[in-house]
């Protein structure tokens, strides 16, 4: 298929990696109807995506509403005629010990980032089925396979996305012109941590070596070319998965005493719910504005990955004896 006919479904489109995605099927001259709750912030995209050559339609939809997003489907397939790839790339996080943030703000968690997916699966693939064919490409993090301390509803929320996406696998498994791909990177440079509920007392920010959006972006394009199961982004994640099998719970845990101390000693920030239940006013843009130098970014992989390296030897090599 020539991606300047290929037509694409983004829903979490008005910012971060959905709004990066959008811009880079437009640049392959692609058709695309985005999805999300922010006017403002889609109009921006749709308007990036008309500027880099591709066609673009924004639709406000509420994704954790099942009949607005079936409603949504619909609409989109008239418009663009036929739907070949649906991104789901709705997402939000809130950070803090899981005793000290409420139980409402989990649950929405939850809703965001799996509910709304199963919206998407459940819209679309009825479609791909009529069609036999199509592309769910389902956004899932490396926080599918390590449990993250301090956001304990957001990994649940990937661990059930990585199972859901399992069993649909399963479930179309006689159907091999219909695929499901999942994405798994590491920290993108998004607004994600200026959108998300912090309980932490402290003011958040992203580590070194953050990946930019346009290189999760460029991954995603590449799976409309060539349907594959799973794609990993960041030098970590395939370290980071061997870990916890071999040693379970031992990054977890590395990873909880690292926020105790951070928490600490950062800058102080008062409680909030971000846009948790309610889209951020105006457009919010593709980064977050605090990416640090790649040479910054160098030094922490070589350094987390070989510390991560020693820390799974030493626990095997305790095992053994």
């Amino acid at each position: 298929m020539k991606l300047s006919n290929i037509r694409v479904v983004i829903m979490g489109a008005s910012s971060g990696i959905g709004a990066a995605t959008a811009v880079a099927f437009a640049r392959e001259g692609a058709h695309l109807v985005l999805g999300a709750r922010g006017k403002e912030g889609l109009d921006d995209v749709a308007q990036r995506c008309r500027q880099a050559g591709g066609q673009a339609e924004a639709l406000v939809v509420d994704a954790l509403d099942a009949d607005a997003v079936a409603a949504f489907a619909r609409r989109a397939r008239a418009i663009l005629g036929r739907i070949d790839l649906w991104f789901s790339s709705v997402g939000s996080g809130v950070v803090g010990k899981y005793a000290e943030v409420p139980m409402a703000d989990h649950r929405r968690i939850i809703e965001t980032n799996l509910i709304s997916h199963m919206n998407d699966a459940h819209a679309v693939l009825p479609v791909f089925l009529e069609q036999d064919h199509g592309i769910w490409v389902n956004m899932i993090s490396a926080g599918g396979f390590v449990a993250s301390p301090y956001a304990a509803a957001y990994s649940a929320s990937k661990y059930g996305l990585r199972g859901f996406s399992e069993a649909l696998r399963a479930e179309l498994g006689k159907r091999p012109r219909i695929h499901v791909c999942d994405v798994y990177p590491t920290f993108v440079d998004t607004p994600g941590l200026r959108h998300a509920a912090n309980y932490t007392g402290a003011r958040l920010s992203y580590p070194p070596g953050v990946l930019r959006p346009e290189k999760v972006a460029e991954a995603i394009v590449d799976l409309a070319r060539h349907p594959r199961d799973s794609t990993s982004l960041g030098a970590p994640v395939s370290v980071l998965r061997l870990a916890n099998l071999a040693v379970p719970n031992l990054i977890a845990s590395g990873m909880n005493r690292f926020l105790d101390a951070w928490a600490k000693r950062a800058e102080p920030a008062a409680d909030t719910r971000g846009v948790l239940y309610a889209p951020p006013r105006g457009a919010s843009g593709i980064h977050s504005g605090q990416r640090r130098p790649e040479q910054q970014h160098n030094t922490a992989l070589v350094v987390g990955v070989a510390a991560l390296a020693a820390a799974i030897g030493m626990q095997l090599w305790r095992r053994k004896d």
